[in-house]
């Protein structure tokens, strides 16, 4: 629907939605089970009943081949002349033929190295970030004594970091890309997305081993809390560059990549969760978040490598789609 000179900045607001929803919900839902209880769940409802309303009334279709398809289909039986009508891209092939081999496209494209091991990059961050907020509770109730409520409060540190990045910072990225097509000659190229990456690669690790060791030595809680702005400037910086990677790399096939990277990303982030509370009982907050920093620190040189020579590994390891 963009153009690739303003997709990045575009997409930075897209991704505010899956970023604030981990981080609002918390901040509402300590205030409404603090005042309604269980009465929450009708709360979701009519949020969810109203969405999907306005889902129905306003989204409309806008992928290219199913327009056309539409339009071939009206004009043939306006002039009751089947098969009259082609367009680029048609494809007459069977839905159950054409489904199976969709249903594969994510699978294929994931084991491409480089979108394996970006995915992976995001997998860490969405177990980390829900490590981290299944564990804002106990953390700040049990050493700190805040609320319920309170503790919601505290999740704007992560959510003032999303805003500022793609206020400030993700603008650039489609600044950097524009410059660096610009001296290529006005050819682009998806290595071009990546520079501002790094800025993730420093802030994340960083703002781990912050947050891990002021919440072990119980500074004060601001201290803590201001690790979480830097973490979620560094989230969305390799969220967005990472997914207009994608994008580039894929253009028809953009979809099937996006979806690769978060299903794998969705079942880790709901997975380690799960095992994070015993691994922060045996090594506390300290060692036990660092585990997660010094992950990341290991895939940090990701985004530089692939700058450099992602070119040549795409070219190497093309995939049939």
């Amino acid at each position: 629907m963009f153009e690739p000179k303003e997709r990045a900045s575009i997409f930075g607001w897209y991704l505010l939605g899956p970023l604030l929803g981990p981080t609002l919900g918390p901040l509402f839902g300590g205030v409404i089970v603090q005042r309604l209880g269980w009465r929450i769940f009708w709360v979701l409802t009519i949020i969810c009943a109203v969405n999907t309303a306005a889902g129905f009334f306003f989204l409309h279709e806008t992928y290219t081949p199913v327009l056309l398809q539409w339009r071939k289909q009206k004009l043939e039986k306006d002039e009751h002349a089947p098969n009259k009508y082609r367009f680029e891209g048609e494809d007459d092939r069977p839905l159950r033929t054409k489904l199976i081999h969709s249903l594969g496209r994510p699978p294929r494209i994931l084991l491409q190295p480089i979108v394996l091991i970006m995915s992976t990059y995001q997998a860490l961050i969405f177990g980390t970030t829900y490590s981290i907020y299944t564990n804002m509770q106990p953390i700040y109730q049990d050493d700190y004594g805040f609320s319920t409520e309170q503790v919601g409060l505290l999740y704007l540190g992560p959510g003032l970091g999303f805003l500022f990045a793609v206020w400030f910072l993700v603008p650039r990225i489609d600044t950097v890309y524009n410059r660096l097509t610009k001296n290529n000659g006005g050819k682009s190229k998806p290595e071009f997305r990546l520079p501002l990456a790094n800025i993730g690669s420093v802030l994340i690790p960083g703002s781990l081993f912050w947050f891990a060791w002021t919440v072990e030595y119980h500074a004060h809680w601001l201290a803590s809390i201001a690790a979480t702005f830097f973490y979620g400037v560094g989230q969305v910086m390799i969220l967005n560059t990472t997914q207009n990677y994608y994008i580039d790399s894929f253009e028809q096939y953009a979809a099937s990549a996006i979806a690769a990277g978060a299903l794998f990303r969705s079942l880790f982030g709901g997975a380690v969760p799960l095992i994070a509370p015993l691994m922060f009982e045996k090594l506390g907050y300290g060692w036990g978040i660092s585990v997660f920093a010094f992950i990341s620190v290991a895939i940090a040189p990701a985004p530089l490598v692939f700058f450099y020579y992602g070119g040549k590994i795409r070219e190497r390891f093309s995939v049939e789609l």
